[in-house]
């Protein structure tokens, strides 16, 4: 059986490179009728953040994504954090040390740094290498009551370690390019390296998709394989998906946007922005130093606080920007990988169907946002109503929207009098004049002044308001032939009388279709709207 795993660090929020490793394990196991395990490595105790693990389950749940074992859903090869499982690596570990495998070490960071800077001199990189006599128990007994830190070290092979890649072939690293290196941290817990090698073993993974980054580990996780007596899995190291605006797509892209704008913004009040962000002077001093980034949500309250859109990066980033699900797992499964002919707007169903490790791509993929623009245009076109409605409303759950209610059948209107909507977010934003009090309507200065200050706009919506007064039964219908009549009678075009009602009545110039949208805000309203928008703008 076709085995897989995800196995994230929760250091944060669901990245897009890692949904997109994440689909691809999930693809790979559904194609073949097997299993994906959802794995948290959460070794690194001082990076944890405690709500990420959650964030890293809700955003691959939100895509549809769900793992077969794992959190909230057991199995037999639990627990599935490694925090968990320490008793479980100490055998391994012991095994190794007692078999002359690994080491223990107790260089102090001092140390390390002179034989790093001795290697530099001699333009060389560190290749540490076991002592001829290894340390026992005792010496780091001693070592430890001399507040040493001690680590364990793997011994590497003496040969050259050749390793099968299902993309990249096969490739050999030599053996004094690999240094032997640390598995067990001086906090007495297991690095990565060893604790996915020895949970890949028990949890039986047949195959590891996973970054192109990842690759440089894999003689290491090899060389651990074949000391205790595991399987070695298929690997399959996926290109690099750039971005751009150049280089890898990164997380940070959103905090480097943030700190461009801070910088070229002159009159921002610090103060005010380091307060909103919850964060003290220094922390914001160093941010913008470039010598540390905060959290992701830090970032989001200065960017909320300065009303600026960040580039999304993270999952829930293109949750919020109105993206569909389904756009998402379309758009990421083809980012490195084909699925053959000219196919690009594809179904999950299709996109399992049609998986095969074999169509990844050496070449590197662009993370192309017009594209996905493009993608979510066709899929919201494509979703059933029930479907698209579902979906609008969770949206408007997470961004907090005033357009949620519980009129399903007004909202279910909404989507649809919004047809060619390209995000969620513009339906939202088209929407929401029906919610504002008529006397706090947002306008938006230059539509009022392109439409309504020139060219006798205001006088034209005085004219709609009289005509509109006239209006017996009201229906998209009705107003329609109403304000067409209008414009016949004055010897325009339709967007002479329907703009000025636009902005008169919703602000700006960009709505549902005018007839809809007085409809829905009703004759009253819709009067007492412009009458506003006439006192508020007129001499």
């Amino acid at each position: 059986m076709v085995v897989t795993r995800f196995a994230p660090s929760p250091t944060g929020y669901l990245h897009v490179g890692g949904a997109r490793t994440a689909l691809f394990c999930w693809l790979m196991a559904r194609h073949h009728n097997g299993r994906m395990i959802l794995r948290i490595e959460d070794t690194d105790q001082k990076r944890n953040t405690p709500t990420a693990a959650k964030q890293v389950q809700d955003d691959l749940r939100w895509l549809g994504i769900e793992w077969d074992e794992g959190p909230e859903v057991g199995g037999p090869n639990g627990p599935y954090a490694q925090s968990e499982r320490l008793d479980i690596y100490k055998k391994y570990m012991d095994k190794l040390l007692a078999e002359g495998k690994a080491y223990y070490c107790f260089d102090t960071p001092e140390e390390l740094k002179a034989m790093r800077d001795q290697a530099e001199k001699a333009k060389k990189s560190l290749i540490y290498r076991a002592p001829a006599v290894l340390p026992t128990e005792a010496d780091a007994q001693k070592a430890r009551e001399e507040g040493r830190p001690v680590t364990v070290r793997f011994a590497m092979p003496d040969k050259d370690m050749v390793i099968t890649d299902v993309v990249r072939d096969e490739c050999t690293f030599k053996r004094d390019e690999l240094s032997d290196f640390i598995i067990q941290k001086s906090d007495g817990f297991p690095t990565y390296h060893f604790a996915c090698v020895v949970d890949d073993e028990l949890m039986e993974i047949t195959h590891i998709i996973r970054g192109q980054e990842h690759l440089m580990n894999t003689p290491w996780h090899v060389a651990m394989q074949e000391s205790l007596g595991f399987k070695t899995p298929v690997y399959v190291h996926m290109s690099v998906t750039m971005s751009e605006t150049g280089g890898k797509l990164s997380k940070r892209e959103r905090p480097k946007a943030l700190k461009n704008i801070i910088k070229q913004t002159g009159d921002i009040d610090l103060d005010a922005l380091t307060a909103a962000a919850g964060i003290d002077a220094e922390e914001m001093s160093r941010f913008l130093k470039g010598k540390a980034v905060p959290d992701m949500p830090v970032i989001d309250k200065m960017a909320g606080y300065l009303g600026i859109s960040l580039p999304e990066i993270n999952v829930v980033d293109f949750m919020k920007s109105g993206y569909l699900p389904e756009t998402m797992v379309n758009f990421l499964a083809l980012l490195g990988w084909n699925p053959g002919g000219d196919r690009e707007i594809m179904t999950t169903d299709e996109l399992i169907e049609c998986f095969d490790i074999s169509r990844f791509a050496k070449s590197n993929s662009l993370f192309d946002r017009k594209k996905l623009l493009s993608f979510n245009t066709e899929h919201i076109r494509m979703l059933s109503p029930e479907k698209l409605l579902f979906h609008f409303k969770n949206y408007l759950k997470i961004v907090n929207s005033v357009v949620l209610c519980d009129d399903d059948k007004l909202l279910a209107r909404l989507v649809r009098i919004n047809e060619g909507a390209r995000t969620l977010a513009d339906i939202e934003r088209k929407c929401r004049f029906l919610f504002a009090d008529d006397d706090d309507l947002d306008y938006d200065m230059k539509s009022v002044k392109k439409v309504l200050l020139k060219k006798d706009g205001l006088a034209m919506l005085g004219l709609v308001g009289e005509t509109l007064k006239g209006l017996g039964e009201l229906s998209p219908a009705s107003i329609e032939k109403c304000l067409r009549g209008l414009a016949e009678e004055k010897e325009v075009g339709l967007g002479k009388v329907a703009q000025p009602l636009r902005v008169g009545i919703c602000g700006n110039t960009v709505s549902p279709p005018i007839f809809d949208s007085v409809d829905m805000l009703g004759m009253d309203r819709t009067l007492n709207r412009i009458e506003i928008t006439l006192k508020k703008f007129g001499d």
